[in-house]
């Protein structure tokens, strides 16, 4: 799995580093998530009928490794993108792709989450990427935004229509919760020392 807020850039040409392709065996799945992708009005009016620069990079570099897009699903900013080795693609069934809007009382698409879910040799996972209100004083809306999410992105049929009902949720993208009262210094320096236990009880997740 991949997340990664790419602020409105484009993408770099050679994804060797990001995707571990040097990896002589090679994942079975791709699934990247993405934040913030360039949707100014032309460019998202040219990404509805064609895909989109993330998506056309991706596709062209794992395309030729054997790799197979199965689902994809994108709200603004926010993208979801699953591959699949060639091999795995008769035991998937049940693709379903879905989205739920946040930003601005759900009106808007700048915050929310994207997912896909799916029957992976007979077992039922979700992917779920999110991006959640930003701020440090803003931690209570992103649980607010994680409880509507749960709440309302809904998949069609009785086989595992809420998120909570698959066997395997794999919830990741932007979501914005903080350390609090720590300066960036002291915060690093836990992380390099792995002190981690002094993070904790600032740590809004």
């Amino acid at each position: 799995m991949v997340t990664w807020n790419v602020a409105t850039v484009d993408p770099p040409d050679d994804l060797t580093s990001l995707l571990h392709l040097n990896d002589p065996e090679g994942p079975d799945l791709y699934v990247i998530g993405l934040q913030e992708v360039f949707s100014g009005p032309l460019r998202f009016a040219s990404d509805t009928i064609f895909d989109d620069p993330w998506s056309q990079v991706f596709m062209s570099t794992l395309a030729p490794l054997n790799y197979v897009k199965v689902s994809s699903v994108r709200l603004q900013g926010l993208l979801l993108l699953f591959f699949c080795k060639l091999e795995h693609l008769p035991f998937i069934r049940d693709i379903q792709a879905t989205y739920t809007r946040t930003g601005l009382y759900g009106y808007w698409g700048n915050k929310g989450g994207v997912s896909v879910r799916l029957s992976f040799y007979g077992h039922m996972l979700c992917f779920l990427n999110c991006h959640l209100a930003a701020h440090m004083n803003y931690a209570s809306e992103r649980v607010d935004e994680f409880e509507y999410i749960m709440d309302k992105l809904v998949f069609d049929g009785e086989k595992a229509p809420k998120i909570a009902d698959h066997k395997l949720v794999f919830w990741f993208g932007d979501l914005n919760f903080r350390i609090q009262d720590h300066g960036m210094h002291f915060v690093r320096s836990c992380i390099e020392e792995q002190n981690y236990s002094l993070l904790w009880s600032k740590d809004q997740v």
